[in-house]
C-alpha cells in the first residue's frame, strides 16, 4: 500500500516506527507477487481502508481552485510509491527444488525463526553474541564482557578478556578432527594446473612458513605486506601471520609500484611476501619487480619472501630476499599459535577515501572472526562437506571474509581460482562448479554481466549440486539477477545479494538462504545485530516506517566492524561516526520499501541533484542496463546553468550492437519511461568499455573529469583494470562534442 495524505489544518504528526521486520509473507509458489505487506504508516484522520496505487500511478497535487461558489478543501491524489521498483518485481521464495537436495536443512526453520533470533539480537546483544562466540570460536581464554563502549565515542570493544588464535580456529581444529579433509581446492590460471590441499597439509605449511617469518624478524604486532595472487600460499601466508601475532596487509597483487609502496610505507611493514611471477588470463605479471620498484623508497623492509610461481629469471637482492620453497624445508612441520587479546588487531586493508588517500581499515580478531563465522554459516546455508567458491580476490575483502576466513572457520573447503571468468573460455566459473561439485557460489555483478552478453551457449554443466548463488560488490540490476537465478541456478537455487562493506567486515544486509523471500534488485533484511536506519541527509533526522529512503545509517556495533583507521583515528570519526552522531554511517543511500525490504542506491556522493531532483546514479544505470543493447552503464553529474547538475551517461554496448544516433534516443526514452522525465539523461557518451578498478567497480571521477575537461586532472589511475581505457573514452567524448 502507499502513503495518502489528507488536506487538512496543518498539524505535526508523528508517526510511529514499523516494524524494522516485515510480517511473514504467504509462500505459494517459488515466485509470486501475492504478498502480505507489513503495516503502512497512515497519517492522522486517513481513512481505515487505503485504495493500492497502481504502480504508473503520477504525483499530482490539487491545487485550490477558484470559483464563484465556495469550494470545499481539495484532497491530494495519492502518492506514487518513493521505491517504485519494489512493485516492479517478483518475490521469490526458497525453491523447493533447492531444500529438497538439501544436506539436511537450512540452519533455520524459516522466516518466523529468523525474526525471532533478529529481534533477540537487537535487544539482547550482550545475551544473544555471547552465545554464538561461545559457539563457532575456540577460546583460549573465556571472556568476561561480551559488548563496551558506543558508536558515538568511537570505543566499540568486543569480547573483552578473552584469548584467541585465528590460525588455530581455522586450520589446527579441522586438521586435528579430519586432517584428510579438503581444505583448498586449488583453480590455477591454465585448467590443467590446480591441486588439492588438505587440512593436515594446510597446517603443516602454515607453520612452517611462521617459522620462517619469525626467523626473519617478525614479532607480534608487527605488520607484513602480502603481494600475492590467487594461490594456496596466499591463504597460508596470512594463516602464518596470524599464527604468530603479526598483523597482514594484503595488498592486490595488480597495484602500481607506487601504490604498494604508498601501502607498505603507510603500514610500516617490516617484511614483503610476493611471487616471482603471477598468471592472470593467459597472461604473465612481473609481481617481484613490481615489489622491487616500491622497495626503493621502503627503508624499513628488512625481507622479502619469494614464492616461485613461474620459475622464470628474476632480480635478486641477496640478504634481503629469500626463496619460499627453501626456508620452509629448514624448519619443523608444527609451530605453536600465539594466544591473542580479542582485540589484537588481525589485519589492515587498504580502501579507498574521498580525499584520494587509501585508509588502512583495520579489524581486529574475534569479532571479525564471528562475523566471517555467523555470515558463512547463515547467509550461504553452510554445512559440513559443502564446496564454497567465491570468485573474490584476497586482495579485498570479499576474498578475506569468504575465500579464506568464512569457509575455514566453518572447516569446509573453499576453491582458490587464480584466473578469470573469460579464460581461456566464458565457461570457466561454470567448469569449475561442474569439476568440483560447487555448492555454493558468490561473485559481483560485474563478472556476470561479462558471462550473460558471452551468451547462454557457454553456460555447460549439470552444476546439480549448487544450492547458493551469491552476489557482492554492487547492486545486482534485476535482469541479471533473474539471469543467474534461471539460467545458472535453473531455477533451483536461492540468490542472495549480499549488501556490506570493506569496514564492515562481514555482511549487514542479505537474505539468509533458504529462508528469506527475496525482491530482484534488493538487499532484503538486516543480518543479525544490525539495525539500519534511513537519515534524511537534510535534517539529519531518522525517518520512521516504510516505503522511505535517505542515507543508511546503523544504530548499533556489531561484532566484526572495523575498529579504525591505522594511524588516522581521528579520520575514522569523521568519515563514519561524526557524519551523524550515534550512528555508523554507511556512506551509502538506500531506501525501505513498503514490506520492510532495503534497496541500495549508491554512493551518496554519486547522487545527480537535477532542478531539486535528488536522482541516484546507480537506479538511472539499472534503468539503462534494462535496454537490450546495453552491457554496462555509469552516470555522472555534471554543472549544468539551468538544472543545477545534468545527467550525462556512458554505455558500453554489447557486441555486434552498433552505435547511433537512434540508439542514444532510445536510452534516453528508455531512462524516462523507467524513472520519469527528471531523470532523463542529457547526454548519452558510448564507449568501448569502462574505467573499472580490479575489484571491479567503475572510477566515476574519471568520467566527471574527463566531461569537466579536466583530463589532465584525472589522479592516480594504476588501479584500474586497464589504463587504456580512459583514452578510448577521451576520445568518444570528444567525437560525440564535435557532432
Amino acid at each position: 500500500m502507499a502513503e495518502v495524505e489528507q488536506v487538512q489544518a496543518p498539524v505535526a504528526v508523528q508517526a510511529a516506527p514499523a516494524p524494522a521486520i516485515p510480517e511473514p509473507i504467504a509462500v505459494k509458489s517459488a515466485v509470486t507477487t501475492e504478498t502480505v505487506a507489513a503495516p503502512v504508516e497512515i497519517p492522522a484522520e486517513a481513512p481505515a481502508e487505503v485504495p493500492a496505487v497502481p504502480v504508473s500511478a503520477p504525483v499530482e497535487t490539487l491545487a485550490a481552485v477558484e470559483a464563484p461558489a465556495p469550494v470545499a478543501a481539495a484532497k491530494e491524489e495519492p502518492k506514487a510509491p518513493v521505491v517504485a521498483e519494489a512493485h516492479l518485481v517478483d518475490t521469490y521464495h526458497p525453491p523447493e527444488k533447492m531444500l529438497a537436495k538439501h544436506p539436511s536443512k537450512p540452519h533455520l526453520a524459516d522466516l518466523d525463526e529468523y525474526k525471532r533470533l533478529y529481534n533477540e539480537s537487537i535487544t539482547q546483544p550482550d545475551k544473544f553474541w555471547a552465545e554464538r562466540a561461545r559457539e563457532l570460536i575456540s577460546w583460549d581464554r573465556d571472556f568476561q564482557t561480551t559488548r563496551s563502549g558506543s558508536l558515538a565515542n568511537g570505543d566499540v570493544s568486543w569480547f573483552n578478556e578473552g584469548r584467541l588464535n585465528a590460525s588455530y580456529n581455522c586450520v589446527d581444529r579441522h586438521a586435528h578432527a579430519d586432517p584428510d579433509r579438503v581444505a583448498i581446492i586449488y583453480e590455477a590460471d591454465d585448467p590443467a594446473d590446480g591441486r588439492n590441499v588438505t587440512y593436515g597439509e594446510l597446517l603443516r605449511e602454515v607453520s612452517r612458513t611462521a617459522w620462517v617469518l619469525k626467523q626473519m624478524g617478525v614479532r607480534k604486532g608487527d605488520t607484513v605486506a602480502i603481494y600475492l595472487p590467487m594461490i594456496p600460499e596466499a591463504i597460508i601466508a596470512l594463516m602464518a601471520c596470524v599464527r604468530i601475532g603479526a598483523v597482514h596487509s594484503v595488498i592486490f597483487a595488480g597495484f602500481s609500484a607506487d601504490s604498494l609502496r604508498d601501502r607498505v610505507v603507510d603500514a610500516n611493514c617490516k617484511v614483503v611476501i610476493t611471487t616471482d611471477e603471477g598468471k592472470r588470463g593467459g597472461k604473465l605479471i612481473g609481481t617481484k619487480k613490481i615489489v622491487d620498484d616500491a622497495l626503493k623508497q621502503c627503508p624499513d623492509v628488512s625481507h622479502v619472501l619469494v614464492y616461485k610461481r613461474t620459475g622464470s629469471e628474476i632480480p635478486w637482492t641477496e640478504g634481503r630476499d629469500w626463496w619460499w620453497h627453501e626456508e620452509v624445508e629448514k624448519w619443523p612441520a608444527y609451530f605453536p599459535p600465539e594466544p591473542m587479546s580479542s582485540e589484537d588487531p588481525l589485519f589492515l586493508l587498504y580502501t579507498s577515501g574521498s580525499t584520494g588517500k587509501p585508509k588502512g581499515v583495520l579489524h581486529t580478531t574475534a569479532g571479525y572472526l564471528l562475523g566471517a563465522a555467523m555470515t558463512g554459516k547463515y547467509v550461504f546455508d553452510i554445512h559440513q562437506g559443502d564446496r564454497y567458491f567465491c570468485g573474490g580476490d584476497v586482495g579485498w575483502i570479499t576474498g578475506h571474509t569468504y575465500v579464506v576466513y568464512a569457509p575455514l572457520m566453518l572447516g569446509v573447503t573453499t576453491v582458490v581460482f587464480e584466473g578469470t571468468p573469460a579464460y581461456p573460455n566464458f565457461s570457466r566459473y561454470w567448469d569449475i562448479i561442474e569439476k568440483h561439485k560447487v555448492t555454493q557460489f558468490y561473485v559481483a555483478p560485474t563478472a556476470l554481466r561479462l558471462l550473460k552478453r558471452a551468451g547462454d551457449e557457454h553456460v555447460r554443466g549439470e552444476m546439480k549440486h549448487l544450492r547458493v548463488l551469491g552476489s557482492v560488490g554492487e547492486p545486482i540490476a534485476a535482469e541479471i539477477w533473474k539471469w543467474y537465478f534461471e539460467v545458472i541456478g535453473k531455477e533451483e537455487c536461492h540468490v542472495v545479494d549480499t549488501y556490506w562493506q570493506t569496514e564492515s567486515g562481514s555482511h549487514t544486509i542479505c537474505p539468509l538462504a533458504g529462508v528469506t523471500p527475496t525482491k530482484p534488485g534488493s538487499a532484503s533484511l538486516p543480518f543479525f545485530g544490525i539495525e539500519p536506519a534511513i537519515i534524511d541527509p537534510v535534517s539529519g533526522e531518522e525517518i520512521h516506517g516504510n516505503d522511505v529512503e535517505g542515507v543508511l545509517a546503523f544504530k548499533q556495533p556489531w561484532p566484526s566492524m572495523a575498529r579504525t583507521v591505522w594511524g588516522a583515528h581521528k579520520r575514522y570519526m569523521e568519515t563514519y561516526l561524526n557524519v551523524y552522531k550515534g550512528y555508523y554511517f554507511t556512506g551509502d543511500g538506500a531506501a525501505r520499501d513498503h514490506e520492510g525490504f532495503y534497496w541500495i542506491r549508491g554512493r551518496v556522493d554519486d547522487v545527480v541533484n537535477v532542478s531539486g531532483h535528488r536522482l541516484s546514479t546507480a537506479e538511472i544505470e539499472a534503468a539503462l542496463i534494462e535496454h537490450h543493447a546495453v552491457a554496462d552503464a555509469a552516470v555522472v553529474g555534471v554543472a549544468d546553468e539551468l538544472t543545477g547538475q545534468a545527467v550525462n551517461a556512458f554505455v558500453d554496448l554489447k557486441e555486434s550492437v552498433e552505435s547511433s544516433d537512434a540508439l542514444r534516443k532510445e536510452l534516453i526514452v528508455q531512462v524516462r519511461k523507467s524513472i520519469g522525465p527528471f531523470a532523463a539523461p542529457k547526454a548519452v557518451y558510448i564507449v568501448p568499455d569502462m574505467p573499472k578498478t580490479r575489484s571491479g567497480k567503475i572510477m566515476r571521477r574519471v568520467l566527471r573529469k574527463i566531461l569537466a575537461g579536466e583530463e589532465d586532472q584525472l589522479g592516480d589511475i594504476t588501479t584500474l583494470s586497464d589504463p587504456s581505457v580512459v583514452a578510448k573514452i577521451i576520445d568518444a567524448v570528444h567525437e560525440a562534442k564535435r557532432k
